[in-house]
């Protein structure tokens, strides 16, 4: 079965006839339709829940049938990698339908489309634009199926003419009220009351279920469109063809290091050679090594061993600030190392392996850096609490980890900034995936209603999705003689009454129950309906 793909892939542009579209295979004809109505089923007026995960197995399915068995895409191990990353992102919607998971199937399901256009690509933000890139001819390909009369340009012809003699008519007409308006308060007020009304009836027009329906599908078709008309997008697949894995020496240029320093006396410049190149790297990183090393001993002899903060100590200070300044600082380091052996530098042989030596040790006090910042990160989590921050910041560090492993790479292997790229991005999209399989909610409730902790952020779990409500209403004895607060602005809590919070509780019970009734199934997850089931189970709770 040929499908649009490889019918675009093997005709030759030179060759290809501008004014003909692309064929559409019967497989095609009959996706398109249905992907359309299947799309305005599921989440016309719905959330996004179970219906992701159908339509992503309806879009996977039908592009995977479509797609001839020679095609390069099965040999992509990005494409595999892509497909898995989108199959379990859509089933972490219908299981959790949480944010995170959301997200993640949305940019996986974009990326894999980008894969499948062009096989070759490698970096996973490129495929992210080249899927969405995908939808604009998509578009244009379905304004091929519009066929207006034959008979139509004579009318537009005399509609564009007559348009054209009305113009200045109603610019005059634009003037002149303009001028009544502000000379006679009575017609600026009926020409007011006339514009109201007006609005008024536009606003009926629009809140039309019919309308807004009719543009809600057209979205439907556009985007199942963009899914299944995989029309080739090169621009990105060209731009990424530009770049090397590793790093090639440049001959046309002793130094890569384009800094000029003026000579007044003769009114030139003169470009710093490789050695001077060579000497700047190695003192400054020897001298932040030397400087690094003193805060890591500093962290290591504070943070890492028997840490207990004294009375009155801000720990929030500590954390956040703290935590924000080695990350930048780190990052920094990193763009020191990629700068300095960007290019010459790497083959700067009387030099090179003490200065590879002193960016590695460099590197690897970078990673103690980061271990202080997760030791911060914890003691943080262990005194006041888990919140989101404090997972994202877990997930941070583990990119960091990995971006200073290829950074290593880099320095020994004459790795370009490009192949850094590469791994870095498939790092992301790991932990972006990663992120969307946690429940993370669930996990924040049971860790903060600790009965360890005497403080609890309990407006922030009030806030929290419906799935966690059978969680603070099994923990509602727990509260008893604990100091509950909520957040009245950033960084700024109020006390909040133990009866306030359990009436609160049980309000947000009540609205979920009445609002699951309300539901439709393409809005349920498996975390809300397991939910509903404790309710159902424990109907006194809400008593």
């Amino acid at each position: 079965m040929t499908t649009l793909t490889s019918a675009a892939a093997e005709w030759p542009a030179a060759s290809r006839p501008a004014a003909q579209p692309f064929p559409l295979t019967a497989l095609q004809k009959l996706l398109l339709p249905v992907g359309a109505i299947l799309f305005d089923v599921l989440f016309w007026q719905e959330r996004m829940a179970l219906n992701m995960l159908l339509y992503t197995v309806f879009v996977v399915g039908g592009v995977l049938a479509g797609l001839p068995r020679h095609s390069a895409v099965w040999r992509s191990g990005y494409f595999w990698l892509t497909l898995g990353g989108t199959v379990l992102s859509a089933l972490m919607v219908a299981v959790y339908g949480s944010g995170a998971a959301q997200l993640s199937a949305v940019a996986s399901l974009a990326i894999w489309l980008g894969y499948v256009n062009q096989a070759h690509l490698k970096l996973v933000g490129y495929a992210l634009l080249t899927g969405l890139s995908n939808l604009l001819p998509a578009t244009q390909r379905l304004t091929q199926f519009v066929r207006l009369p034959r008979n139509l340009d004579g009318r537009v012809s005399r509609t564009r003419y007559y348009g054209r003699l009305l113009v200045v008519p109603l610019a005059a007409l634009l003037v002149f009220h303009v001028l009544f308006a502000i000379a006679n308060p009575k017609y600026n007020d009926l020409a007011g009351r006339l514009l109201d009304a007006i609005g008024e009836f536009l606003d009926q027009i629009f809140a039309w279920p019919s309308v807004l329906h009719l543009l809600f599908f057209a979205l439907g078709l556009v985007l199942t469109a963009g899914a299944i008309f995989i029309i080739p997008v090169h621009f990105f697949a060209d731009q990424e063809s530009r770049f090397g894995e590793f790093v090639r020496r440049s001959r046309d240029r002793v130094a890569s290091f384009a800094v000029r320093r003026p000579d007044f006396r003769a009114k030139t410049f003169h470009v710093l050679d490789l050695r001077k190149e060579y000497l700047m790297a190695l003192s400054l990183i020897g001298l932040v090594n030397v400087l690094l090393l003193v805060v890591n001993v500093i962290d290591i002899r504070w943070i890492w061993f028997g840490f207990v903060p004294t009375p009155g100590f801000d720990l929030t200070q500590f954390v956040h600030e703290g935590t924000y300044v080695l990350i930048l600082s780190i990052l920094v380091a990193m763009g020191i190392v990629l700068w300095f052996f960007r290019r010459n530098l790497n083959f700067y042989q009387p030099g090179l392996p003490l200065l590879r030596r002193a960016a590695t040790v460099w590197v690897l006090q970078n990673a103690v850096l980061a271990v202080s910042v997760g030791l911060r990160n914890y003691y943080y989590i262990q005194y006041t609490g888990l919140a989101y921050k404090r997972i994202g910041v877990y997930g941070f560090l583990l990119l960091t980890f990995f971006g200073l492993a290829t950074v290593l790479l880099k320095i020994w292997q004459r790795r370009s900034a490009y192949a850094l790229f590469r791994l870095n991005a498939l790092a992301a999209y790991a932990v972006m995936v990663l992120l969307a399989c946690g429940n993370w909610e669930i996990w924040i409730a049971r860790y903060n209603l600790q009965a360890r902790f005497a403080k609890v952020d309990y407006g922030f779990l009030l806030d929290m999705p419906d799935r966690v409500l059978p969680e603070l209403a099994a923990r509602q004895a727990s509260l008893s003689g604990r100091r509950l607060v909520q957040e009245n602005n950033y960084n700024t809590w109020v006390p909040l009454p133990e009866a306030d919070a359990r009436e609160q509780l049980q309000s947000r019970i009540r609205q979920f129950r009445a609002q699951q009734a309300r539901r439709h199934w393409p809005s349920y997850t498996w975390a809300d309906y397991r939910a509903a089931q404790y309710f159902e189970a424990h109907a006194t709770v809400q008593q």
